[in-house]
């Protein structure tokens, strides 16, 4: 590791060389590979993202830095289950789980833009609750990690394995990008890692309660996240 990563000197256009590079020649490496990539050049200035979907990410990462940050974004329309998967991972993980929240409760939103922002503009609503408060709790790092893979669904076809967020100015890995679901699977029955019960009860994709259903046989994994409306994507990954 460089001392002038770990300082923090690198420019924008440097840290993009840097992941556009990564990304190429790392994209027949394992999960693990890549991660361990990420944590020799970036160290403590790389965090794990997770949504409590499932703690797959979480467990790579953990293999390879011990105590990894693991950034938990609390909208305050989690499910139960979501937040008790949460609290199981910071407990029996080697992780550190860090939870971030919105500037507004659901309650201080309601008063401001009226109740239910989220069945009239969503878009407006993961802006506040999710992106904007993810663009604030990664301030400390300079890269991170997601568990986004390519066969979720088309918007996610193209994702790299090491890429550059031209938004956030960061580095983006997604080690588990070319893994399919069968892949997820086998790696949770042989690890025993957390998944959130959800995932056994019909649900696909587990995003906030009043946005998320179970999914119908045949569709995609992202077809139960704002059903009926065009939207596919909250706004934290394009």
């Amino acid at each position: 590791m460089t001392d002038t990563l770990m300082s923090g000197e690198l420019t924008d256009e440097e840290l993009r060389e840097l992941a556009e590079r990564a990304g190429r020649e790392l994209e027949d490496a394992s999960a693990t590979e890549i991660l361990k990539w990420a944590t020799d050049t970036f160290g403590p200035r790389f965090c794990v993202t997770s949504s409590m979907e499932d703690a797959v990410v979480a467990h790579l990462a953990s293999q390879v830095l011990p105590g990894v940050d693991v950034v938990f974004l609390d909208t305050g329309y989690h499910f139960p289950e979501t937040i008790g998967t949460r609290d199981a991972v910071d407990a029996v993980m080697d992780v550190n789980v860090i939870t971030i929240t919105p500037r507004q409760t659901v309650a201080e939103q309601d008063a401001e833009y009226g109740e239910k922002l989220h069945d009239r503009d969503p878009d407006l609503c993961c802006a506040l609750r999710k992106v904007k408060p993810l663009e604030d709790g990664l301030t400390a790092y300079a890269a991170w990690a997601t568990g986004l893979r390519r066969d979720e669904s088309p918007t996610r076809a193209n994702t790299p394995v090491v890429g550059w967020d031209a938004k956030r100015r960061k580095v983006k890995v997604s080690p588990i990008a070319r893994w399919t679901q069968d892949d997820v699977d086998a790696y949770v029955a042989e690890h025993g890692v957390l998944t959130n019960p959800l995932l056994m009860d019909g649900y696909a994709s587990v995003g906030c309660a009043p946005c998320t259903r179970r999914v119908l046989e045949g569709e995609d994994a992202r077809a139960g996240r704002w059903a009926g409306r065009g939207k596919t994507e909250c706004g934290l990954h394009g």
